[in-house]
């Protein structure tokens, strides 16, 4: 079955409605799958929205905000400072030579993808004297377009270990889980063998590295996100479902 995304408005009684509609649907798929809603967190994606659409949907309930680009979050945190107690994560990929920002003005990062970002990343937490909480990306499509250490192939997965081995014994950043996109389908059904894919590796990296904590698994957007939550996922992350199409200039 296609599941077409209802067309948004930026009307701010809209966006309520659809933020509320939205978590509402995230907790009848996680009772569905017999899992507690609460364990479910919501990343409101706000990539090109302006402060007033930001300002209506932190007002309705979100806590937690995805960005894509670092200046384009810096800018936008500097107008949200009535806000204080909002988390602001990184979830689009980073370039090493975007690190300090990361560490400077995010909460959280959900895309760490190679070693070189990883010691960048642990030496900026180290100056600023914090331990910054991040995910691993993985490609579990095989899609050149997507990021992330190569994991479509399930036998392959061996040979990932040495280097997230390096990745966890660096001691100013801490790995909380993992992170993956999947291809977009029309039918949400589709994606549902690559978040499973994904929970295998979680389930791999659990037995072969249990020192590590791998408890988070941040995959599910707009268009499949109650399939996500079907098969595991700890956070969605949406924007469109929410506040209606990304804005251009």
């Amino acid at each position: 079955m296609k599941v077409m995304l209802e067309p948004v408005t930026h009307n701010s009684t809209h966006i309520a409605d659809n933020y509320q509609h939205v978590m509402e649907r995230i907790h009848k798929a996680a009772r569905s799958a017999g899992r507690d809603p609460a364990s479910i967190r919501l990343v409101v994606v706000t990539k090109t929205q302006p402060l007033d659409i930001i300002r209506t949907v932190i007002e309705a309930g979100a806590h937690f905000l995805g960005e894509n680009y670092a200046e384009e979050a810096i800018s936008k945190k500097q107008g949200l400072v009535n806000y204080p107690g909002i988390g602001w994560h990184m979830i689009g990929h980073v370039q090493s030579r975007k690190a300090e920002l990361v560490v400077t003005y995010f909460n959280y990062l959900h895309s760490l993808d190679n070693l070189k970002l990883a010691n960048r990343l642990n030496r900026f937490a180290n100056i600023l004297g914090c331990i910054f909480p991040l995910l691993l990306e993985f490609n579990v499509s095989g899609e050149s377009s997507k990021y992330g250490w190569p994991a479509w192939q399930e036998e392959t997965w061996e040979k990932l270990l040495p280097e997230i081995r390096q990745v966890l014994d660096l001691s100013n950043i801490k790995v909380h889980g993992l992170m993956t996109m999947a291809p977009f389908f029309p039918d949400p059904e589709q994606a549902r063998p690559y978040f499973q894919r994904l929970c295998r590796l979680q389930q791999f990296l659990i037995r072969r590295l249990p020192q590590s904590d791998w408890s988070e698994l941040s995959m599910g957007m707009s268009a499949d996100f109650e399939v996500a939550v079907q098969e595991g996922a700890t956070w969605v992350r949406i924007g469109q479902a929410i506040l209606g199409p990304r804005q251009t200039n």
